[in-house]
């Protein structure tokens, strides 16, 4: 599972998902990709199971992209404790994501193959995304 082999802090404040994604909204590698429409946290074993079912769509074959990680920890206290005591211990972590972000990308397969592998790998993810091609966010100002 994705996490960071460590941080200057343990714990982090939950912060706001508000506006459009800036970096990282362009398909910068590969041929297509999936891109969020909505704002939301994807854990670590969320962004696993999309890059497994990506991976045995195209049976390891072409390249992949994960363009997003993990780095925001999301702490929980245990059922049935009582308020007070401190912030509960690290359960799990996210990668925050903005609408307009590029999540996964992929290349050196054909565009049918491609678009279904990444449909696959976009219902394993918590929020709705769109499937694009390179050509599709670049908005054509490149010959």
């Amino acid at each position: 599972m994705l996490m960071p082999k460590r941080t200057k802090f343990r714990k982090q404040m939950r912060g706001r998902m508000t506006g459009k994604a800036t970096r990282g909204n362009k398909v910068s590698h590969g041929e297509f990709g999936i891109v969020a429409l909505e704002p939301c946290w994807i854990k670590a074993n969320q962004i696993e199971a999309a890059r497994v079912a990506l991976t045995r769509y195209i049976k390891r074959g072409g390249q992949v992209w994960i363009d997003i990680f993990p780095d925001k920890p999301i702490s929980a206290k245990p059922l049935g404790v009582r308020m007070g005591s401190g912030k509960g211990a690290v359960e799990f972590w996210v990668a925050v994501v903005k609408p307009g972000r590029v999540l996964f990308e992929i290349a050196g397969v054909p565009e049918e193959l491609a678009r279904e592998a990444l449909r696959l790998a976009s219902h394993k993810l918590p929020c709705n995304c769109k499937i694009v091609a390179k050509a599709d966010l670049e908005g054509g100002d490149k010959e």
